[in-house]
């Protein structure tokens, strides 16, 4: 077997009111364009701030709370908008009206896991949030994006309202800080390397060979 004919797994720990988290999902995409063998990214839960109540929070009034008023926001924003356009993400910071709680964004996507269609739900949300400017924290929204992945999405608005796998998702949240992740995205490649923030596809690419060479049994240096 050929270090390049082993399959290896990509953890994306990640939030979906995360701007680099989105642009960190689309430099993974061009990064695995060019990787042969097969892949499977899994895409892990993180809440920037668990203390948003469930029904969400103006975000303008959230925002400068979070960065003042002194142009530090608009500063991150407009490098944003710049990186964004490069990898073809329109992001609409103005349209954003709520500051969501994700907890009920991580179990959908979850559930999409389950469903196979867990990639198709997490790039909806992403762009339905930063592209749209729509609250996915509203659960009307999320089991419309079920229904459009093909997922059962009665089972998905039931289980919302049930608060299943609530649990688990806080769960997985407190595993992915354990292992020292602070900031998000995180990459875990072949659950022995990480990569953190929104690396470059070059930089993503190394660490998929680094983690093929282990996998193999070649050391590199």
């Amino acid at each position: 077997m050929t270090e390049r004919s082993q399959a290896l797994t990509i953890d994306v720990v990640s939030d979906v009111v995360c701007p680099w988290c989105y642009l960190g999902k689309k430099r993974l995409e061009r990064a695995l364009v060019k990787e042969p063998g097969d892949i499977e990214v899994r895409w892990r839960p993180y809440q920037l701030d668990p203390t948003i109540p469930p029904d969400g929070l103006d975000r303008k009034d959230y925002m400068r709370k979070k960065f003042g008023e002194d142009g530090r926001l608009e500063q991150v924003h407009d490098r944003l908008r710049a990186l964004g356009a490069e990898e073809g993400i329109a992001y609409a910071f103005d349209k954003i009206e709520r500051a969501p709680n994700t907890l009920d964004a991580h179990r959908l996507i979850r559930w999409a896991a389950e469903a196979g269609v867990q990639d198709a739900v997490v790039e909806k949300l992403f762009s339905l949030y930063f592209e749209q400017g729509r609250d996915i924290g509203d659960r009307k929204i999320l089991v419309e994006v079920a229904r459009q992945a093909g997922m059962d999405a009665d089972n998905v608005e039931e289980r919302l309202a049930d608060n299943v796998d609530e649990k688990e998702v806080r769960q997985e949240i407190a595993q992915a800080q354990s292992l020292g992740v602070t900031g998000v995205p995180f990459f875990i490649v072949a659950s022995r390397f990480g990569v953190p923030g929104a690396q470059s596809p070059e930089v993503l690419s190394t660490a998929i060979d680094r983690a093929r060479k282990s996998l193999a049994g070649i050391e590199t240096i």
